[in-house]
């Protein structure tokens, strides 16, 4: 038998809904559990929020990646990249499969925009390889990203075999496109719902999609499914589609 993985990849824009409107944590967790994902990127994950949790009486008492993770995926790892007065946030990696490894590595660029980019080694059952699982969110400002997408690009040059699978996801604010030249190229990776035509899939707002911000990279693994999803109730919770997708793993399992 050939084993699967499902993923997704969503920025929960702290868990409000787009504008600020409404709290939307509870709705949120509900729909993650919906997609049903292996393992999950999330971007704009409140670590800690104390106005938040002195104005919404039902903001969960736990950091949102453990409150969301919470019965569905057994290990989970966060990376910290904005801390102020009342708390902070970044991203996180939800797995229903062992994290080995985990590192969060700083690649802010301009100060008032902290960025970084958690990096997590995660045990499949019956392979022989780790997949490396990266989540970023990348700057809004096209010479931060194109430094940051270096910076991501060197890790993985130095730390991953080059036949260990690979998967990144996440928020990159790159509408231009120019991360298939910058990262995919550099390191044999495709985008999962760009296909033919060469560009990934719209994702924001999520409401009606417009702009290409949200990607899925991969290598090593047979792409099966993918699906966007967006408009109603998705667009109810985060300004960010959710994007997920399914692979077939290379080596079966004996």
């Amino acid at each position: 038998m050939t084993p699967t993985l499902s993923i997704a990849t969503w920025n929960i824009h702290k868990g409000f809904s787009q504008f600020n409107r409404r709290m939307m944590v509870h709705e949120l967790r509900d729909r993650l559990r919906e997609l049903s994902a292996d393992i999950v990127f999330l971007q704009e994950v409140q670590g800690l929020h104390i106005g938040h949790a002195e104005q919404h009486p039902d903001w969960p008492s736990q950091p949102q990646h453990e409150f969301l993770a919470e019965d569905v995926w057994g290990n989970h790892s966060y990376g910290r990249n904005m801390v102020y007065d009342h708390g902070h946030h970044g991203n996180a990696i939800l797995s229903r499969f062992p994290i080995l490894h985990e590192h969060n590595q700083d690649v802010t660029h301009l100060r008032f925009e902290k960025r970084g980019l958690l990096h997590c080694a995660v045990e499949l059952p019956g392979q022989p390889t780790h997949l490396h699982c990266v989540c970023v969110h990348l700057s809004l400002f096209a010479r931060s990203r194109r430094r940051q997408m270096d910076a991501l690009a060197s890790r993985i040059e130095d730390l991953v075999p080059a036949g260990a699978p690979l998967l990144i996801a996440g928020d990159f604010n790159d509408w231009r496109n120019h991360a298939d030249t910058l990262l995919a190229d550099r390191l044999g990776l495709v985008e999962v719902f760009a296909g033919d035509t060469l560009r990934p899939s719209r994702s924001y707002p999520a409401t009606l999609p417009l702009f290409r911000l949200d990607r899925i990279y991969q290598r090593g693994l047979d792409l099966v499914t993918t699906q966007l999803h967006a408009g109603p109730p998705w667009s109810a919770i985060s300004d960010h589609a959710a994007l997920s997708a399914g692979f077939r793993l290379k080596i079966a399992v004996p």
